[in-house]
Formats: structure tokens, sequence, C-alpha cells
């Protein structure tokens, strides 16, 4: 029994040393997999690929669809190599159906983050609906003066809601061949503007190519363009805003009279030409003097098979200011609702500054940055109208702000009267107290 007791203690103490031995075996086997080197390395992998990970797309929205290729290749890229975790995606819509898929993708939450905005009231009316962030506060403002913010401005001048990008500038082009040929050298006064005219009228050229059959060439690119010198540029514009001017005053009977006074060197037929028609006369070489604006400059170096000159709008006498309609046309503002607002903000910022300033504008002949950069462009007609800024007082088309949000509308009734004075069949006169009643039946400052 002794034995059989012995035996037994030693079997259970055999079998205590075996699991004792055997208890590192499990321990063994899982050390590799918790002191595992791939595992430990893969912990930094994952912390490098975060930012990664945060990167965030923001939409613009926008009406140039023909600037899409210059977005992608010049705009974008320049943005996108200073701020790598945002990218920034340019999808246009159609011009003529911009303002109604805006306003559909607003209202349905599906509008992208920046919206381009167009000047005055429709821009204005997406920030009065809640749709555009104000961005007073934003970095970069402050490079932009009172006339460049006028057209995204509310009424009462407290909330600026869109980023200035560009303008243009009316003034004149002209043939250099035409010009050297009779020896006629750029006009800067009224006097030396209509003896040029006479001059090539009476040597059997079409002196100012333009039409009426359009209209709105007549008052855009004639009364808007010729009109800012004898109302005095803003202080005028402004005035008729305040109702301490009229359009019956006598600077605006002058700039219809100018109008009137241009017929007898319009090209024969002038009042069946259309505006394109005016563009291919001029760069066929069938008229010497194209008033209109820096916005022909791209197709006119294209298509003009003579040397262009380009003169800013005449002053009544030597010596005294010039004024140029450098008329707000461009701008870009932040969606209120988007989701990334910071992201935003950063590339607004970047639109309001000088690196922008001149890559759009090189890369847009014609269009001019809105903000006090000095910028230089590549361009010379560019670089030209754009060098009037330092010695001519910018204004805007004075039917633009407010003055239009009635019936009659004043910008269509400006069309109107500026063709029909040119067709002489209203007299300057009659134009003025035409355009002045129906401003003063709907508008009281």
């Amino acid at each position: 029994m002794k034995k059989l007791f012995a035996l037994l203690s030693v079997l259970v103490f055999a079998s205590m040393l075996l699991a004792a031995c055997g208890t590192p075996a499990p321990v063994a086997t899982e050390a590799p997999a918790a002191a595992e080197a791939p595992a430990a390395t893969e912990a930094p992998a994952v912390a490098t690929e975060a930012p990664a990970a945060e990167q965030v797309t923001i939409t613009i929205e926008s009406w140039r669809n023909d600037d899409l290729a210059i977005w992608e290749d010049q705009i974008i890229p320049a943005f996108e190599a200073k701020n790598p975790n945002i990218n920034v995606v340019f999808a246009p819509s159609a011009p003529a159906e911009y303002n109604g898929v805006l306003n559909t993708k607003l209202e349905g939450g599906t509008a992208g983050d920046l919206i381009t905005c167009r000047p005055f009231d429709a821009s204005l009316s997406l920030y009065d609906k809640g749709y555009l962030a104000s961005l007073n506060d934003l970095s970069g403002m402050e490079n932009f003066g009172d006339v460049a913010k006028s057209a995204w401005i509310t009424d009462d001048g407290s909330n600026v809601f869109c980023v200035p990008m560009a303008s243009v500038i009316h003034g004149f082009f002209y043939n250099k061949d035409i010009f050297d040929k009779y020896g006629i050298q750029e006009p800067a006064t009224r006097e030396e503007f209509f003896a040029a005219l006479e001059t090539l009228k009476s040597n059997g050229e079409t002196a100012i190519v333009m039409g009426t059959a359009d209209q709105w060439e007549s008052a855009t690119m004639g009364f808007q363009n010729i009109g800012p010198v004898y109302w005095k540029g803003e202080e005028g514009r402004k005035a008729l805003i305040d109702g301490s001017g009229k359009y019956t005053d006598a600077a605006y009977v002058q700039t219809w009279t100018d109008l009137k006074d241009l017929a007898p060197y319009l090209p024969e037929g002038y009042q069946a030409v259309k505006y394109p028609d005016s563009q291919s006369l001029f760069t066929l070489g069938k008229g010497a003097i194209y008033p209109t604006g820096s916005w022909e400059i791209s197709q006119f170096e294209k298509d003009a098979t003579f040397n262009l000159g380009i003169f800013p709008p005449y002053v009544e006498n030597a010596g005294d200011t010039c004024y140029i309609s450098d008329h707000t046309d461009i701008a870009i503002g932040m969606n209120a609702a988007t989701a990334h607002p910071e992201e935003a903000k950063t590339f607004l910022s970047w639109v309001a500054s000088d690196e922008f300033a001149k890559l759009y504008a090189n890369a847009l002949p014609g269009f001019f940055p809105l903000s006090n950069a000095q910028v230089t462009l590549d361009d010379p007609l560019a670089n030209e109208f754009l060098s009037w800024r330092q010695t001519c007082e910018s204004t805007i088309r004075n039917s633009y702000q407010i003055l239009s949000r009635g019936e009659p509308n004043l910008e269509n009734e400006l069309w109107r009267v500026s063709a029909a004075v040119m067709n002489e069949s209203l007299t300057p006169e009659q134009a003025a107290q035409e355009i002045q009643d129906g401003l003063d039946s709907w508008y009281q400052p």
C-alpha cells in the first residue's frame, strides 16, 4: 500500500513538473506576435498618413466656362502648391444658365463652397437670402477700395460679401496703320477727337465702327464710355443715387449730344449693324476707331491684320481730369452653408493677394485686378489699358447700382434712348427727359 501511494505521489509530482515545463510554450508562441517588428513600425505609418486623410475638396461655381482650362492649368495648381491639403474643383455652368442653375443648387443645398459673383443686384439678392457669407473680416479685403467693392456690398455699406476679382476698362481701339497714313495722333480732347473723325471721313474712311441694331452698344460702348468725363465719374454716379443729380442735368445732355454728333462718321447703314458685325468690320480694317473696352483684346489681337492701338476717353479741354469706366465685372464669395468655411476662406484670402492678381490678369488679358496690387502685365495692350488707372479717375457704369431695380429698367432704357439719339429719332434733351421720367416713376432716393 505504501509502495502504491509512493508511486502515485511520484506520478502526480511528475505531472506537475510537466505542466510547469509546458507553461512557457504558449507564451513563447505568442511572444513574437506581441513583439513583432512589423506591428511596431506600422503605428508611425498610420500617423504619417493622417494629413492625407484630412484633405478637403472645395468646389467653385461659375459662369465662366470659357476659362475652364485657365483655372485647371494655371490658377488652381498655383493655389494647391501652397495649400496641399486643399483640393479645388472649378465647376462652371453655361453663362446664360448660371443664375438659374446656381439658385436651384443653393435652394437644394447642393451648391459649391465658393460662388462666382456677378456685379450688384444678382449677388446682393443671394446675400439677402442668406446664401452668401459676409466677408468683412476676411484677411486681404483691405487690399480693395470702395469702387472695387461697390458691386458686392450692401446698400448701407455694412457688409461686403464677395472678393472682387476683375474689372474691364472702357476706351477706344484704333487702326494704327490708318492713323499713320493720314498723320493722325491719338486724340486727347473732344476737339481733337472730332477733328480726327473729320479727317478720316474726308479721306473716304469709316471713322467710327459702331452699330445701333443691338442697342446695348450705344449705351455700354458709347454713353458709358464717353460720359464719365462729363458727370465727373463717381461724383455724378452717386449724385444720381442720392437724388442730388438728375439725368436731365447738362452733363448727361452733353453726353447724348456727343453720341448724336458721332452719327455722320458711322458705317453706312449703321442702324442695321450688330455687335458681331462691328467687330468684323474693325478687324478687317474697314473702320479706323472702335469704341469698346478691354474685353476685346484677345479676339482683336488674334483677328486684326494691322497694328492695334488704344486711347482713353477724351476730355473736354486739355489738362482736365480724365475719367475711365473701370467697370466691376466679376468676384467670388463663400457659400454660407459650406461644410469647409476655413478652407474656403483660405482660398478667398489668396484671391485677394497680389499673387492672384498678377496670375489672373495675365491669364485673361483685358480683365484687370480690382485690388491695389501693382501688376505689370505681359500683354502690351492690356498693360496700357491698366496704366490709365494711374492717370485717370475710375468709376463704374452709372446704371448698375440700385437704379436698375425697378420698371422701367434704367439699363434697358439707356440702351433704347442712346440708340435712338444716334439714329436721330430722339434729341439729346428728349432722351434725358425720358430717362429721368422713367426713373422718377419708381425710384425715391
